[in-house]
């Protein structure tokens, strides 16, 4: 899964006590009958973040961004941007624009009608809009697609027409609805760099709402994970996936294996927790975990599929160590996935990279296979 760091430590303003957010959404609130679709959400958004609101069907993400939007109105709670209040400001009073999941782009227009639409409400200048919709044009890299109608693009040109069109009225904030979700697999990976760079040179402030994790994972500076109207965890990609805060963040972004155990002891040198699990050979896990337990915790703990190393035999020496049979294998091209089997019916998600060329995977159906990996690899939830 794509992980880029997209800001440097220097410009990461949610760092900075100091820094003023741009996007404020305090306490809001939005019930349809008995569900609270948002449920007390407090979130900052900073000035030129591509900021991602990533949950599954149901989590509140498309209610949130359609607050922000102006499209309903929330129950309590408030929306500041850029300082000023606009929960009770309809839709086209706020300085914001949004870009539909459908695009929604007008048949009978031309590209360049489509994106000056909006200027030519407003009222501008016919000789400004001609100016602005050219630029809009360049930055999408479509300067002599104006005269073409919707019909007689692509997938991926359509997607940039209602890019340019969303970013011609000069927004200060910019909110995405499933924005590559008409598109296929190969063309979405490639439009995600394509709308990540256009947002760095724009300098606009973009919200985006996804259910797809490693979109939000490849363009986001942040992401808030989202379920039952609630946010789970807000942070980097990075973070999120190597620090996951609590079991349901920890499936839902990537493959991970989940061990079920209880607090043995804490080696406060090492800052090493022991927990009794009998998953693992002599029934004990040793994770990384500064903080001390009380002996008896019931706690899960986390391990990524591709931090687990494989051997055929017993290894002399490691921290966790898991033997089984392999049960499943899935053949990715760049990777295997295989699915062991332990002794007690555990299932561990192992995940192999295919540094040299083959065109089988290296184990088979039945193999005897030891697990292992360090206490710093695994993660420990207590939530």
């Amino acid at each position: 899964m794509a992980q880029p760091a997209r800001l440097a430590p220097a410009t990461e303003p949610w760092k900075d006590p100091a820094a003023r957010p741009y996007v404020r959404i305090e306490g809001v609130t939005k019930t349809f009958g008995k569900v609270h679709a948002c449920d007390d959400i407090s979130l900052d958004v900073y000035r030129g973040e591509f900021f991602a609101l990533l949950g599954g069907s149901g989590s509140g993400k498309s209610t949130l961004l359609r607050i922000l939007a102006g499209f309903e109105a929330p129950d309590s709670g408030r929306v500041l941007i850029d300082g000023v209040d606009v929960t009770a400001l309809p839709p086209y009073r706020r300085p914001v624009n949004m870009m539909f999941q459908s695009y929604a782009l007008f048949p009978h227009m031309s590209v360049a009608q489509n994106i000056g639409f909006g200027l030519k409400q407003d009222g501008m200048p016919a000789g400004a809009i001609r100016d602005r919709v050219q630029q809009m044009l360049e930055l999408v890299q479509m300067p002599q697609l104006g005269n073409r109608k919707p019909d007689q693009l692509s997938g991926g040109q359509r997607q940039r027409v209602a890019l340019a069109r969303a970013l011609a009225k000069q927004p200060k904030l910019l909110l995405l609805d499933e924005p590559l979700g008409a598109l296929d697999k190969r063309l979405r990976e490639r439009t995600q760099f394509e709308l990540v760079n256009i947002q760095e040179r724009v300098g606009t402030t973009f919200v985006m709402v996804t259910h797809d994790q490693e979109e939000a994972m490849t363009m986001s500076s942040r992401i808030a994970v989202m379920d039952a109207g609630r946010i789970v965890q807000v942070s980097t990609p990075a973070a999120l996936y190597e620090y996951p805060s609590t079991r349901f963040v920890a499936e839902f972004i990537g493959g991970i294996n989940l061990f079920e155990g209880r607090v043995l002891g804490h080696d406060a040198a090492a800052g090493i927790l022991r927990i009794a699990c009998d998953a693992l050979e002599g029934g004990v896990l040793q994770a990384r975990h500064p903080d001390p337990l009380p002996e008896g915790t019931a706690v899960s703990v986390a391990v990524r599929p591709e931090k687990v190393d494989v051997h055929e035999a017993a290894p002399p020496r490691a921290d966790n160590v898991a033997a089984g049979k392999v049960r499943d294998i899935a053949y990715l091209g760049d990777v295997s996935i295989y699915h062991v089997e332990t002794a007690s019916g555990a299932e561990v998600r192992v995940q192999e990279t295919h540094v040299e060329r083959s065109s089988e995977p290296h184990y088979d159906w039945g193999d005897t296979l030891w697990l292992t990996w360090p206490a710093t690899a695994a993660v420990v939830l207590t939530a």
